[in-house]
Parts: structure tokens; sequence; C-alpha cells
């Protein structure tokens, strides 16, 4: 009897999502702000593509990157939020293994491209910054869309190991993920074997993708930076830095809540539990929540816009 579970259980048809371990308490009254903040960040991205396609006037390589990176926040907080707010509300904890897997691969592959979305508005700010006079023609609508594909291929390509080495390995402990979705590191120490490779391929996605992003970024602002300091007034100086803060706080929405979560995650196990899950849910929302507002408060014209559609809907 022993043998025959054990061989039914190598390869598990479900696994079970705790949700968030040891808060099953509090589930109504966290489903609260989760909902809150999904709704929001779902309504603000569908914002920004509604004006950015309405509006001539941000028909513009730093807003396509921008509707890029909004398309991109839908894909990775749906991929999470709707299945956490089910076990919240209807203790709906099961999910196929096929579906588990495909749910790691969208979350794995829409966060790379998140920054490489980021990587190509740097690109964008330092063109703009440094060679103005060339900016349109640098960044034609064409570049526009091989830069977007190219993001899109680099990100798909380096995520696709991560569901094929979780498939291969045996499943004989248990089916119960201790987290709110399938991360890779959730799923695949539940396996029985020797699982160094996924681990290996993991932080050399995460050093080799992510360090080039935040390599090329640093090497664009200090571009910037040097073009900006040789302004020859406060005013021009100030006024020309104000156009990247924007992108700097999209950054830093992303990297910062990415590299501790990641960190916590893989080597500081005296962290509780409830609280690696909470950190790595609330993870899933930020960037997708604050992106839309910081570009909505942020940038002239579209905050000009959303002015606009209301004025217009309340004569």
């Amino acid at each position: 009897m022993s043998d025959s579970n054990t061989t039914d259980f190598t390869n598990p048809s479900t696994f079970i999502l705790l949700g968030i371990p040891g808060l099953e308490a509090a589930y109504t009254w966290l489903s609260i702000p989760f909902c809150a903040m999904y709704t929001i960040a779902i309504l603000g991205n569908f914002t920004i593509l509604f004006i950015v396609k309405r509006e001539p006037s941000l028909h513009e390589p730093m807003y396509y990157f921008l509707c890029m990176l909004a398309v991109t926040d839908l894909v990775m907080t749906t991929s999470t939020v709707p299945k956490l707010l089910s076990i919240f509300w209807f203790n709906s904890r099961e999910i196929s293994f096929s579906a588990c897997l495909t749910q790691m691969y969208f979350v794995l592959s829409s966060s790379g491209m998140e920054s490489g979305f980021l990587v190509a508005m740097a690109l964008d700010r330092y063109v703009a910054i440094c060679h103005p006079l060339r900016h349109s023609t640098i960044l034609t609508n064409s570049v526009v869309a091989k830069i977007g594909l190219a993001v899109v291929l680099r990100s798909g390509i380096l995520s696709l190991p991560y569901p094929f080495l979780a498939r291969r390995w045996p499943y004989c402990r248990t089916n119960i993920i201790p987290d709110s979705y399938c991360g890779h590191i959730a799923v695949v120490n539940l396996a029985c074997g020797d699982i160094r490779i996924s681990s290996y391929y993991g932080l050399f996605d995460l050093f080799s993708a992510i360090g080039i992003d935040v390599f090329f970024i640093t090497v664009s602002y200090t571009q910037i930076l040097r073009a900006i300091f040789r302004l020859p007034t406060k005013d021009a100086r100030l006024k020309t830095f104000g156009t990247c803060i924007s992108h700097l706080c999209a950054i830093f929405a992303l990297y910062i809540p990415d590299f501790f979560s990641s960190l916590v995650y893989r080597f500081d196990h005296n962290v509780p539990l409830h609280l690696q899950v909470l950190i790595d849910s609330v993870y899933q929302l930020v960037p997708t929540l604050l992106h839309p507002i910081i570009y909505g408060v942020r940038t002239k014209q579209i905050r000009g816009r959303l002015l606009q559609i209301f004025t217009h809907k309340e004569t």
C-alpha cells in the first residue's frame, strides 16, 4: 500500500496552495486590501492604455514602452491575485500540476519583461536627453517595436527552463505548497530529487538577466547625469532631471521589493514563513499598482488628459 501511494504521488495531478500559512483567521480582512489594490492596479493600467491610445501627443517611444509595461503588469498580477482571492474567499486551494507550472512561467516571464521594459525606457531617457535632436530618428516606431519584441522573447525564452525542470523532478514528499502561488522555489522544494540545477539556473537568471538590466540602467543614468550637469542653469538642470523622476520611481518600485523578496526567500530562513509569503504576495501587486499612479501623477500629458475626461463628463 505504501509503495502504491508513493508511486501515485511521484507525478501529482494537483497541488494545494495554502495561501498565507498562519494567517488563515485573518483571510477575510486580508482580502480587502488585496482586492482593493488589485482593482486599482487593473483600472490604472487600463486607463494608461486607453489614454495613450486616444491622445496623439502621447504617441512617442516613452509612452509606447509604458503601454508595454502596463500590459506586462496586468499579466503579472492577473497570474496570481485572482487565485489568492479565491483562497481567501472560497478556500479554493487546489491547482492542477499543469496550471501550477503555467502560473510559474507567466510570473517569471512577466517579471523579466517588466525589468526589460524599464531598460528600454532608460534608453529612451538617454536618447532624449543626451541626443535630443536625433531622438525621433533613432527611436522610430520600427525600432521601438523591435525592442519590445526583443524584451518579450528574452524573458519568454529565459523563463522556459523553469517549468520544464520542475516537471522532470519526482515529487514524493507532499503536494502542499506553503505559498499563495506556484513560485519556482516553493514548487521545486517539494521535490525529493537533486534540485541543484533548478537552484543554480534561478540564481543565474537573477544575476545575469536582472544584473545586466541594472547595469544598462546604471550606465544610461550615468550618461544622463553627466549631460544634465553640463547644462548652464540650475532651472534647466532641474527641469531636465524632472523628466526622469517617473522612470526612477518605477525602477525603485520594481527592483527594491524584488531584490528583498528574492534574498529573503533564498537565504534568510529566520524570517517567519507567513511573513515571507505575505511580502512575496504584496510584491506581486506593488509595481503594478504604483506604475500607473506614478506616471498618472508625474506625467503632465496623462494628468491633463484625465482631467479633460472627467471635466467633459461633468459638463
